[in-house]
């Protein structure tokens, strides 16, 4: 038997889901470390919401499977261990915010941290007494955030969890979050569809694109791995990239006027430009323009007509 407390936080081996003959997610492979901060990334669609229901226990595989720290989801020990936060936040809307973290305190005996979430509470200036369903978006999510912390789980999953956040609101969550994973090794997975603010928060990422990953790995690593160059686009070459430039390194490139800009894929250690000189521009990617790269190449992939057809169009 393995040792839990080295196993991955998350780990999916062939996992597939499929609702009435449509695939939310294909078979594929992941493994996530146990105390970091994974982004979970994607366009609408890709599964992410799906992955955070079957890690919670709230869906089954219908291939493959899926662990958290070595448990099946969804059984007693994998539920001790993780609190999820769905995208709609549901709470009961006659409780009061006191009755709320009573609740709480109640269906998680012995690990519950009453006073972690109140301070999550006191901070956004959220009546005890008042109920629910009388809060606004964000209150509401504030709400739900502090029942998620106050778990004291070793692995929050949580979907959309800054959508309805103030900027300032979203800083101080944000915060919190980072102080968790730094402070007693939680592990995180989160979904949004903004790059950005997950960028300073997140130190590994998970891309899904059509139900499966794209790109999984260390942030740093992934971002070292890559060059973006800026040149001047060649008038002869379609991609307007240079003539004996390695396009099988190249993850996408987009011609601008007379410039192209294109992200370049390079094993650790390597030349980063084959066919390139020194005129180039280059510099490491940002996550948000490493990953929207990824995702225009999968698009450009999808919608490129197969072998044969313009011949015989």
């Amino acid at each position: 038997m393995s040792d839990p407390t080295h196993a991955p936080a998350l780990k999916a081996t062939r996992l597939g889901r499929q609702f009435a003959g449509r695939h939310a997610l294909r078979g594929f492979d992941v493994e996530l470390p146990a105390g970091r901060v994974t982004a979970l990334v994607g366009p609408n669609g890709a599964g992410k919401s799906t992955l955070l229901h079957l890690a919670s226990g709230l869906l089954h595989p219908t291939s493959g499977a899926i662990r958290v720290f070595d448990e099946v989801p969804g059984t007693a020990r994998a539920r001790l261990r993780t609190a999820f936060l769905a995208q709609e936040k549901p709470l009961h809307a006659r409780f009061t915010v006191a009755d709320t973290l009573r609740y709480g305190r109640e269906l998680n005996p012995g690990r519950w941290d009453q006073a972690a979430a109140e301070r999550l509470v006191r901070a956004g200036d959220i009546p005890f007494h008042a109920r629910v369903g009388s809060l606004s978006g964000g209150s509401r999510t504030r709400v739900a955030l502090a029942l998620v912390l106050g778990k004291r789980a070793d692995l929050l999953l949580l979907d959309e969890p800054l959508a309805d956040l103030d900027p300032l609101a979203r800083h101080e969550v944000t915060a919190l979050l980072m102080a968790e994973a730094a402070e007693r090794g939680t592990s995180i997975v989160m979904s949004s569809h903004v790059v950005a603010e997950l960028e300073d928060v997140c130190d590994h990422v998970l891309l899904l694109q059509g139900g499966t990953a794209r790109l999984a790995g260390d942030i740093q690593d992934l971002c070292d791995g890559h060059t973006l160059i800026t040149g001047r686009a060649d008038p002869m070459e379609s991609d307007g990239l240079p003539r004996g430039f390695d396009r099988s390194a190249v993850v996408h490139a987009a011609v601008g006027g007379r410039q192209v800009t294109a992200l370049v894929r390079h094993p650790a250690g390597a030349p980063p430009l084959p066919g390139a000189d020194a005129r180039w521009i280059t510099e490491t990617p940002s996550l948000e323009t490493l990953l929207l790269a990824h995702l225009r190449a999968d698009r450009a992939a999808a919608t490129r007509p197969a072998a044969g057809t313009e011949a015989a169009a």
